[in-house]
């Protein structure tokens, strides 16, 4: 009868696969055993697992650490397997499936993933950092009150764009040292179209700023904007690289969300002094070209002054 071991980690996440169709398994540490165990909590023949012709037995080789089922309570010696049962060996852990072991149904692929893929193509991820990187560029030149050169502007461009790259690589580092796909181009791929899509909130945010006043009904919402966006970049960060379900990546997401703004927000709490003599102002400043309403010429502007002045004249006149 055949039989499948898997080598898991402790947190039940698969390591190796192994099936064998004899009657008699040895495994720990010695290189003679059908499964060798690098754990030295193991020993060198430290159980085996036999088939009497109607059930599997695991059988302890008067191992130094001992063997015990999943909750490390009930010893494992002798015990008659069942499909799905977790032994501990030392540190390590085996789980033992039979070949009609009953598993998961298959996930469809949904054309959100197929839409996901496109990111990972090379054009289209070198022109998603490329633009990041354009756009970088192009806000330090406007910041700067002094004239830069193409060099001095290229290299805080690369720098700023290095420094994104982090987090999606750490992504991609968590996913594969936790025995998932660490799908490192996609990671790039979507990060930076959410990065570059941040940049077109913030220039939306601030183009209605400068339209508008500070008493906008819609500015609170324009400030949500930018929390969204990173709940979104987390969601889709767990959806790539990680297997979980939507309600854990949801909470995985919103935790990310608190921690990265939530803890903004009181670094800048803490470095905000109670009084301060310098006033602040809103220097957000664009062109014309920017003003929502068209703007009038100095004779139209001086002849509706004189009217408000007309109107308040006429008012106290008749009071």
């Amino acid at each position: 009868m055949e039989i499948i071991i898997e080598e898991i980690n402790r947190g039940h996440k698969l390591i190796g696969r192994h099936k064998f169709s004899s009657d008699h398994i040895a495994i720990g540490r010695g290189y003679h055993n059908d499964i060798i165990v690098s754990d030295p909590h193991v020993c060198a023949e430290h159980i085996s697992i036999d088939f009497d012709g109607e059930n599997w037995t695991v059988l302890d080789k008067n191992s130094v650490n001992g063997s015990f089922l999943d909750d490390g309570k009930k010893l494992a010696h002798g015990h008659i397997i069942r499909s799905g049962d977790i032994i501990s060996l030392g540190q390590s852990q085996i789980r033992v499936v039979f070949p009609n072991h009953p598993v998961s149904p298959s996930a469809t692929l949904s054309p959100f993933e197929s839409l996901i893929n496109l990111a990972r193509h090379p054009l289209a991820l070198t022109a998603s950092i490329g633009l990041f990187a354009c756009i970088v560029a192009w806000t330090i030149f406007l910041n700067n009150p002094k004239e830069m050169s193409f060099t001095q502007l290229l290299v805080p461009a690369i720098s700023m764009t290095l420094m994104f790259l982090l987090w999606p690589a750490l992504v991609s580092l968590i996913s594969h040292l936790t025995k998932h796909d660490a799908r490192v181009l996609t990671q790039f791929g979507v990060s930076f179209i959410i990065y570059n899509i941040s940049w077109v909130i913030d220039f939306i945010e601030t183009l209605v700023s400068f339209n508008t006043s500070s008493s906008f009904v819609l500015m609170p919402l324009l400030t949500l904007l930018p929390v969204s966006l990173a709940f979104c970049l987390f969601w889709l960060n767990c959806y790539i690289g990680f297997h979980m379900s939507a309600k854990r990546r949801t909470v995985v997401a919103a935790s990310l969300t608190v921690l990265l703004f939530g803890g903004s927000y009181l670094i800048q709490l803490s470095k905000q002094p109670d009084f301060t003599v310098k006033p602040q102002f809103n220097n957000v400043l664009m062109t014309p070209n920017f003003i929502f309403a068209p703007s009038s010429d100095v004779d139209s502007f001086i002849q509706k002054s004189n009217k408000l002045f007309e109107k308040a004249d006429s008012k106290v006149d008749d009071e």
